[in-house]
């Protein structure tokens, strides 16, 4: 796909995005865990058949590999789901190889907990590989809800403190959330094949390039 309709694709998703309804985060204890601002991002999304909508093909596989994993199922084969609850993080992977390539799907999420001490940032990063090279597809980038510790309830809002694109300067740009430590790492793919990293810093209210 060219990356001009990359481009026009993840505009279209954070317009709709945009105009979401505040999520609810139901959880039991003095604070929310990965699992519970994850599975209530998740359980957000409902593909209706009827709508306009096309479906977000990534988002409904993680929603069922979590279905499987809070039944106490095995994921399906190629898939595998991580839940770190102590270090605020969860990854999900689908690898399939064949004989020609080798493709990974990988979705992570994590929060943040602000300066202010009132609310949470939570993030939801998909990021497709092949060879080991990064491979946008449709469904690709980095979203952040903001969540308010006195309503539970979070809602869309802008990358703070960077710009999220995913292509930049003739480079695709993939991000890597933390599961130790508080930094995104943004890494810029050439066509080339070089590739650079750069370090976005949380400093408890936003991103510092």
């Amino acid at each position: 796909m060219k990356r001009k309709s990359l481009a026009i694709i993840f505009a279209c998703c954070v317009l709709a995005l945009a105009a979401q309804d505040a999520i609810k985060v139901n959880y039991k204890g003095a604070k929310p865990t990965i699992s519970d601002f994850a599975w209530a991002f998740l359980s957000d999304y409902v593909y209706d058949e009827n709508s306009d909508d096309c479906l977000d093909e990534v988002k409904s596989s993680v929603k069922q590999a979590w279905t499987l994993y809070r039944q106490g199922a095995s994921q399906k084969k190629g898939e595998t789901l991580t839940v770190d609850n102590k270090n605020g993080y969860a990854v999900f992977e689908h690898q399939e190889m064949n004989e020609s390539n080798e493709d990974l799907g990988r979705v992570e999420m994590c929060y943040w907990n602000e300066a202010d001490g009132k609310h949470k940032l939570f993030a939801y990063n998909v990021a497709c590989f092949r060879d080991g090279k990064y491979d946008p597809g449709q469904f690709d980038g980095i979203q952040f809800y903001r969540y308010n510790n006195a309503t539970k309830k979070m809602t869309y809002c802008e990358a703070p403190g960077f710009d999220a694109k995913i292509s930049v300067d003739g480079a695709y740009v993939s991000y890597s959330l933390p599961r130790n430590g508080k930094d995104i790492i943004a890494t810029y793919w050439y066509d080339n094949g070089t590739k650079k990293q750069k370090k976005l810093k949380w400093n408890g209210r936003k991103f510092i390039p």
